[in-house]
C-alpha cells in the first residue's frame, strides 16, 4: 500500500513541486492545503501517513497548526518545511512533535530522503 501524504503550503508553486516529486517517487498525495484551517480539516478527512507542513501560513504559524494536527492525529508524521533563517521555529516544532524538517529551497533528493526516513521510522516503531 502506498504511503499517503498531505501537503500544506500557502504557495501553489511549492505544493505542485512537492506533489510532483512525491507522486513520481510512488507516494499517494491525498490532498493539498493552502492554510492551517484547511490542513486541520484535511488531516481529519484524509488520515495521511505523513504531512509536509510549511512553517509560515497565512492564517497561522506552522507550529500552531502542528499542535492542532497532533490533537486530530497524534501519530501522523510531520515534516516541517522552512526557509533559511527560521531555525528557532523549526527547533520548537521538533520539540513539539515534528519528525523532521526540510529547508527551502530544497532538492528532490533531500525531500525524498527525509520523507522516506520519517515514514520508515514510523513503520519500525509501529506508529
Amino acid at each position: 500500500m502506498k504511503n499517503r501524504i498531505l501537503i500544506v503550503d500557502d504557495s501553489f508553486y511549492m505544493r505542485t513541486m512537492l506533489k510532483n516529486m512525491l507522486t513520481d517517487a510512488g507516494y499517494e498525495v491525498v490532498g493539498e492545503a493552502a492554510n492551517g484551517q484547511q490542513a486541520l480539516e484535511m488531516t481529519s478527512a484524509t488520515n495521511p501517513d505523513l504531512i509536509t507542513l510549511d512553517v509560515i501560513l497565512p492564517d497561522n504559524t506552522g507550529l500552531d497548526v502542528l499542535k492542532g494536527i497532533r490533537q486530530v492525529n497524534p501519530t501522523v508524521k510531520v515534516v516541517m518545511c522552512s526557509a533559511v533563517g527560521q531555525e528557532i521555529i523549526v527547533n520548537e516544532a521538533l520539540e513539539s512533535g515534528a519528525s523532521a524538517y526540510i529547508v527551502k529551497p530544497f532538492s528532490e533528493e533531500k525531500v525524498l530522503e527525509i520523507v522516506g526516513s520519517a515514514l520508515q521510522n514510523s513503520e519500525e516503531t509501529g506508529a
